[in-house]
């Protein structure tokens, strides 16, 4: 549904509550005031994205993707906030099925923004396994440079320090496959 209906629907169901308020029936009027805020609330959180980080974290990517489906026209039914968000999500689960055809959702979603820097970090971490996976040492540690600074939290410590160690072990293979030459 467009963003523009679900405020429509939201301000009818508020103009519909201030009603029942009036008129003396304030248990219908509450229960209105509070579909209103639901629907309210999906303008700002789309509720397929919820429900397809819901799934992301049970890790059963077919639904998530499912509800990723879901969203036809992103730039319509999401409000400018969450299009770097849609491209993340649509990112994690491409990395499950092809990790390189992931790259291009994770740097749409970072040239549209995300408010989080846990979720700019993630994403950038992402992007240095790829960079790892296509044997570019350069870009990988760029990348993991770049997440390290978002990570303000310390979320993603012990996953930066991982690729670095993966990081140190591709220097090693890279050179051992020089030396036989």
């Amino acid at each position: 549904m467009p963003n523009y209906i679900r405020l429509f629907f939201a301000s009818v169901l508020l103009c519909g509550s201030i009603a029942l308020f009036i008129f003396g029936h304030w248990g219908w009027g509450i229960l209105i005031l509070f579909l209103m805020l639901l629907v309210a609330v999906t303008f700002f959180f789309n509720e397929n994205m919820l429900i397809a980080q819901y799934f992301l974290r049970k890790e059963n990517m077919d639904k998530a993707s499912l509800w990723l489906d879901k969203i036809h026209n992103y730039e319509n039914q999401l409000i400018s906030a969450q299009h770097g968000y849609y491209h993340l999500l649509i990112g994690m689960i491409e990395s499950r099925k092809a990790p390189l055809k992931s790259e291009k959702y994770f740097k749409k979603a970072l040239s549209l923004g995300m408010t989080m820097d846990h979720n700019i970090a993630l994403a950038k971490l992402s992007l240095a396994g790829i960079a790892m996976a296509k044997r570019n040492k350069r870009e990988a540690v760029m990348y993991l440079d770049e997440a390290k600074k978002a990570d303000k939290n310390k979320l993603l410590a012990d996953q930066i320090k991982m690729m670095k160690n993966q990081l140190g072990q591709l220097d090693r293979s890279i050179q051992q496959t020089r030396s036989y030459r």
